[in-house]
């Protein structure tokens, strides 16, 4: 499909730099395609769904994954910085690197040199690979998990780029770009429809019978890159790794069997969901890297409703909400959340959408 049928003028003013407070006070679209669209808060989900159905969250944790570093070749110094975005070894990152020209194989980079971390400051890598785009493969000096701790120690919360050019990354986000339940280290990204929930949400869900479960999908820096080809089909996504345990497909598929719904929490929960994803709908356990690119056309077989942020022009996510409702009906329901000065992006508000049985677009 052409990539500029998935365009839309966004204004500066409807970028969100900070969530709401408290988090479920965010405004929420219902967006049921054929019937219109509902403007609602997070606090009402409750109100929305039944007992029996289930919520399906990522509990991955982010990591301070924004490295700010020296290239070391010969005498020549110059200043790099590193987004870890997956981990492929113990002592092993991908990362995008900027100025991506500045480095080669090779290359020594020293990172944190503050004297600030618990190692002195000594968090050391070599450029193993060079990729294209600014991708290189970094190999650390320190392992497992004295590498994290290192990473905690000198590492900044990778902010979103329409947020970072806008502020800088401080202390307050350490805690509102994390959801409550993260759990599972490894993110570089949040998974942002998360972020909404708080522990008087979660008791209201849970009083109401609805049941929450969790996977995890470890969010890639690769999540904010435009589409930058004019077609989808010359997109390739970067890998993100994941899993889903027994037990969760156990529950969801009992769910799926006694007629509850399945509600995916973000888009990150849905593709991973798609992935473990048999042919006739059920889940088996799952865990290994995806590199799923949903656009419209096609067919979803594990959850009838995403609730999701809302997202950027061009971006793959907006692709794949308008493959989940209708290409037509998620244009509408984004003109309608401009127009109604709703906050967009990873801090922004939310949507909660019900699964078109045909694409309209």
């Amino acid at each position: 499909m052409r990539v500029d049928l998935f365009d839309f003028d966004l204004p500066d003013d409807r970028i969100a730099l900070r969530p709401a407070q408290p988090r479920d006070s965010a405004s929420m679209l219902v967006v049921r395609p054929g019937e219109g669209l509902d403007d609602r808060r997070v606090s009402d989900l409750p109100s929305l769904l039944g007992a029996g159905d289930v919520l399906v969250f990522n509990d991955t944790k982010v990591i301070p994954a924004q490295l700010r570093g020296v290239r070391q070749r010969g005498e020549a110094r110059a200043h790099v910085d590193a987004t870890l975005h997956m981990r492929v070894a113990p002592d092993h990152w991908l990362a995008f690197m900027r100025p991506g020209k500045r480095i080669a194989v090779g290359d020594r980079i020293h990172f944190g040199h503050d004297g600030s971390s618990c190692f002195l400051g000594q968090l050391d890598a070599t450029v193993v690979e060079k990729g294209e785009g600014g991708q290189a493969l970094l190999g650390f000096d320190l392992s497992g998990p004295f590498l994290d701790e290192a990473l905690h120690a000198v590492g900044h919360i990778p902010l979103p780029p329409y947020i970072a050019s806008k502020r800088a990354e401080d202390e307050r986000d350490r805690a509102d770009y994390q959801t409550i339940y993260a759990r599972e280290e490894g993110a570089v990204a949040a998974p942002t429809a998360g972020l909404h929930f708080t522990p008087e949400l979660f008791a209201a869900l849970e009083a109401k019978g609805i049941e929450r479960h969790f996977v995890t999908l470890h969010v890639g820096a690769g999540t904010f890159l435009p589409v930058k080809a004019d077609d989808t089909a010359d997109h390739k996504m970067h890998a993100e790794t994941g899993s889903v345990s027994q037990a969760t497909a156990d529950a969801l598929n009992a769910a799926k069997a006694r007629g509850g719904r399945i509600i995916a929490v973000g888009t990150t929960s849905l593709r991973l969901l798609e992935s473990a994803a048999r042919a006739d709908g059920t889940l088996a356990p799952w865990s290994g890297p995806t590199e799923i690119f949903i656009t419209p056309g096609y067919r979803f077989r594990t959850a009838d409703m995403l609730m999701t942020n809302f997202h950027l022009p061009r971006s793959t996510l907006f692709m794949l909400v308008s493959a989940f409702s209708g290409l037509d009906t998620m244009r509408a329901a984004y003109a309608h959340a401009i127009e109604r000065s709703y906050r967009f992006y990873s801090y922004g508000d939310a949507s909660l959408l019900y699964r078109a049985e045909m694409s309209d677009g």
